[in-house]
């Protein structure tokens, strides 16, 4: 059985440690506010500036100018700061954030990304999915692992790339993979999902984890 987007973003979760700094992308990235592990605090940042992101309001209690970067509302916590975008993205590029949280289109096994562009429709760019990828230590992409039968987790991009071999952790709603200089590798299965699954939805290279060996 797949993951739900609630289930990939919980999943993301667990890649969060204490005293983080946290960009999340619009999409189901954007839901992780919502599953942050009891224990630790992290501080979720968003490129409109605003940094101490708390989860989504509850109905009636929405602040329609209290919005995160994909013009979501959110609510605001006793930590929370405001600022102006160049002084986010100055954390960005100065490598001041731990973690992005990043939807995406395509995802190739050396870590390739493109996340910004739909063939066809008109677009005004990547936003800062650029920045977020060159400047942030490390990079998570959250995605469905197909739309339709058109594979996503493939050997080459054909959508315009967002960064060249960025992407050091994907989770789909079907596995996990890590991408590192020596390829991808599949970490982990969604509940009843199976090995012959993945090989048959996905386009790119990949090894299997010791752990996974033989299901």
């Amino acid at each position: 059985m797949a993951w739900t987007r609630d289930d990939m973003a919980r999943r993301a979760t667990k890649e969060l440690r204490d005293g983080y700094y946290v960009n999340l992308g619009i999409g189901i990235p954007t839901l992780v506010s919502n599953f942050i592990p009891s224990g630790i605090t992290v501080q979720l940042q968003s490129e409109n500036g605003m940094l101490g992101v708390g989860p989504f309001p509850y109905e009636g209690e929405e602040d329609p100018d209290l919005i995160n970067a994909g013009k979501q509302t959110v609510s605001e916590l006793p930590t929370t700061s405001y600022f102006s975008s160049p002084d986010c993205f100055a954390m960005i590029r100065g490598g001041h954030i731990n973690v992005t949280i990043l939807g995406g289109m395509q995802v190739s096994e050396t870590g390739d990304l493109a996340n910004w562009m739909v063939p066809g429709k008109m677009v005004k760019g990547m936003g800062g999915a650029m920045d977020l990828v060159a400047g942030v230590k490390k990079v998570i992409v959250v995605m469905d692992h197909d739309v339709k039968g058109e594979k996503k987790v493939v050997r080459r991009c054909t959508l315009p790339l967002t960064g060249k071999g960025v992407v050091d952790m994907l989770i789909t709603d079907l596995a996990v993979f890590e991408i590192d200089q020596t390829g991808m590798t599949l970490t982990e299965l969604a509940r009843d999902v199976t090995l012959d699954e993945i090989a048959q939805r996905t386009n790119a290279r990949y090894k299997i984890a010791p752990a996974l060996q033989g299901r």
